[in-house]
């Protein structure tokens, strides 16, 4: 992949996040039907509106950049759902499943923060503040998804998980 200015190295990630976006769509129905507590299954439905915000937020990014979202697809996202798509058929104890599922959807959680940090920060720097603002809108709802995960599993999952043996 040959890239010549920052403008094409912006447009090349928000491509490959608008791909992990859409990945994430579809994995998460799955990953709620799942999950057999009632506030993770939540929790994923939430997230699944979110993303749905996310994808139109990009799509009015490219609109702006007279680019089209297609045509990148994200490696990095696929290997990381292929991994939460196993956890998904592991053979455990619900407990022990809902964790694993929510140990999953934080290294989604994870990679989405590292990357729409990098693209706010490239669009701050190319000068898109309204871009930036759309990115950093993502950003603090990734947070905010990554926090709400961290507190179903230390205050229910984890703890039922190790009374499990």
């Amino acid at each position: 992949m040959k890239v010549k200015s920052l403008h094409e190295l912006y447009v090349t990630e928000l491509k490959d996040l608008f791909h992990a976006e859409n990945q994430i769509l579809k994995a998460l129905p799955d990953m709620a039907e799942a999950a057999s507590a009632t506030e993770l299954r939540s929790a994923f439905q939430q997230h699944l509106e979110q993303t749905r915000h996310h994808v139109e937020r990009l799509e009015r990014i490219f609109g702006r950049l007279n680019e089209s979202p297609k045509g990148r697809s994200c490696e990095g996202m696929e290997g990381i759902i292929g991994e939460g798509k196993n956890m998904m058929d592991i053979n455990a104890p619900e407990s022990v499943k809902d964790a694993a599922l929510i140990a999953a959807a934080q290294r989604v959680e994870h990679y989405e923060i590292a990357a729409y940090g990098t693209v706010r920060t490239y669009a701050r720097q190319l000068g898109f503040q309204e871009d930036a603002n759309l990115l950093q809108e993502t950003l603090n709802e990734e947070g905010e998804t990554d926090k709400k995960l961290t507190a179903i599993a230390e205050s229910r999952v984890n703890t039922e998980a190790t009374r499990t043996a």
